[in-house]
């Protein structure tokens, strides 16, 4: 008598094993139909997000949340347990074996698909949040063929107390769950405040002590030509300035980095895969130009430049006396608008006869972007150095900036320190400075469509990513993307396919984004529906843009998938509302 057939016997219940699609039911003396086995779920397990405090993504419960094994046809508690182990046990058999025959020819092909874990991954406390919730949603990510996880490693977490004393609690337990669940990792160095920005659901600061030294002196904070000081990321001004406790931002950042490789240094190239350096607000290479946090700022407003503290304007007036016009050295374009301006509303960045165009808007211009090149080449040269020959991959994010693009300015672009405009590529300088350190350009907005966005606001994604992705072609530089907002729809999937294959030209050749990384990992992502088109989405990547697969045979082999991981994705649903 079989294992299933003698828990079924001795829990008077009928036990379903599913493997591999075939379905066999036992039925157990004197028993009607209870099930030890999740069956189908609620029609819908869509819920509320409820944030108060620093309690984040703390899900309501369901009403009547489907539960297994069912105690109500009298099963023994301790049989139900080892009932639900064998299901999960018989389970991950049959997802690890077809796992490995899926992808035992075709290793390089395709583009790998990662998933962001929640901002809130690790807790305040420096334990793993939701410990049971993410080690069932790993489990099921492995399941649908996703190669590995992205997770931000907080500087205002791990070094919070003290300059230079690190705590990699919570994160040295989150990279061996990955491991035990064969998942890699793209590790985030997040030297940027959590809070403020698009998606951002918590508050993390950054370190104390940086707090204390930029209210001690708050010019180490970016500021506007209001004076409005942001906390989000230390000034790029003073990159190179004993400022922090007797280093510099860009000695910190490094420590940091080699804290890290230190701790994780039996993980780094097998399990840890990449390194994405954060260089601004959001992790983005890019100044904070459109805060959200206090309306500051809203969508599509232009945003406005950020020099005007003093280690920024000590460096312009270094830059005009060198240009041979001190007087341009004094302040930034003071005609630039407001946050929430259009282009035509200014007259630095008006069409006809704008500043941008002028020559005092070329110097202007090539200063402040030039700044940004140069704090990304400090802090690239620094993490190579750090992370040389560990068989990690390094990578830079830069933000999608995609409204008002079909103007001529591209104001936007313009304050956030992309000089890019119609008769300008801001995007090739970047990609030319990231190929000289081997690392890889991370893009996001790769799901939007142009027709989606106002096109009042002459939005243009679509145009963007392809600008981009012919850049980093010209620059021999690996693409990888993003999804800049969640999307769980078909439309959206079929957008990142195409984007992902960069087929451009016809240079292109067999060349496709490096990664793609999906934000993100929540209960949404679980829901039925949304986790079959997931599951389809992952096979379709993975298949690649030269794939001999119909779409519809790789369909059919992802509701084969999603009906055997069944129960792995009922439990991390269910995990994660609580």
């Amino acid at each position: 008598m079989s294992l299933p057939h003698q828990i079924g016997a001795l829990s008077g219940t009928s036990l379903t094993a599913e493997t591999g699609g075939v379905s066999c039911e036992v039925p157990a003396k004197g028993s009607s139909a209870t099930s030890a086995m999740w069956r189908t779920p609620m029609t819908n397990l869509k819920v509320s997000v409820q944030k108060t405090g620093n309690e984040i993504d703390r899900v309501s419960p369901s009403p009547s949340p489907p539960m297994s094994p069912m105690m109500g046809g009298g099963m023994r508690p301790d049989l139900s347990v080892a009932c639900q182990a064998l299901m999960e046990a018989q389970v991950e058999e049959v997802v690890e074996r077809e796992y490995k025959v899926r992808n035992s020819s075709e290793k390089e092909k395709g583009v790998p698909v990662f998933v962001m874990m929640p901002l809130d991954s690790v807790k305040t406390d420096h334990t793993v949040n939701r410990k049971k919730a993410m080690n069932a949603s790993l489990q099921a990510l492995k399941s649908a063929g996703v190669e590995g996880i992205m997770m931000d490693v907080w500087w205002g977490l791990v070094e919070r107390d003290a300059p230079g004393e690190y705590n990699w609690g919570g994160y040295a337990e989150l990279m061996e769950m990955a491991k035990k669940h064969g998942l890699k990792v793209q590790a985030v160095m997040s030297f940027h405040q959590c809070g403020g920005n698009v998606g951002d659901s918590c508050t993390i600061p950054l370190p104390r002590w940086v707090v204390e030294e930029m209210e001690k002196d708050p010019d180490l904070a970016y500021t506007d030509q209001w004076g409005r000081r942001n906390f989000e990321y230390v000034s790029l001004g003073c990159d190179t300035l004993p400022v922090l406790k007797g280093r510099t931002p860009v000695q910190c950042y490094s420590d940091f980095m080699r804290g890290f490789r230190d701790r994780f240094e039996n993980l780094l190239g097998d399990t840890i895969v990449e390194i994405q350096v954060g260089m601004g607000p959001a992790g983005e290479l890019r100044y904070p130009s459109y805060p959200e946090k206090d309306g500051i700022w809203k969508f599509p407003g232009i945003g406005a430049f950020q020099c005007y503290d003093k280690y920024m304007i000590g460096s312009l007036q270094g830059a005009a006396e060198a240009f041979g016009k001190p007087e341009w050295g004094h302040t930034g374009p003071t005609d630039a608008g407001e946050y929430n301006n259009w282009p035509e509303d200014t007259n630095f960045f008006k069409k006809e006869g704008g500043g941008w165009d002028s020559q005092y808007g070329e110097f202007f211009l090539t200063w402040y972007s030039q700044m940004l090149l140069n704090h990304g080449e400090r802090i690239l040269q620094s993490s190579k150095a750090i992370f040389e020959d560990k068989g990690v991959k390094i990578s830079v994010k830069i933000a999608g900036i995609h409204w008002h693009y079909g103007t001529r300015s591209h104001a936007p672009e313009l304050t956030a320190g992309y000089y890019n405009t119609r008769n300008r590529d801001g995007y090739l300088p970047i990609a030319q400075m990231l190929a000289r350190h081997g690392a890889v350009f991370n893009f996001t907005c790769v799901e939007m469509r142009d027709h989606e966005q106002p096109q009042d606001a002459q939005c243009a994604p679509e145009k963007l990513v392809r600008q981009v992705a012919l850049a980093t072609q010209e620059a021999q530089v690996p693409l990888a993307g993003e999804n800049a907002l969640p999307r769980y729809d078909d439309y959206a999937h079929e957008q990142i396919l195409q984007a992902s294959s960069l087929s451009i030209n016809d240079q292109s050749g067999d060349r496709e984004m490096s990664a793609f990384t999906y934000l993100r990992m929540n209960p949404d992502l679980f829901h039925p529906d949304n986790w079959r088109r997931f599951v389809a989405f992952v096979k379709k990547m993975k298949e690649g843009k030269d794939a001999n697969k119909c779409r519809e045979q790789v369909e059919r082999e992802a509701e084969h998938f999603v009906h055997i991981t069944q129960p792995l994705v009922q439990e991390a649903a269910v995990a994660l509302m609580h």
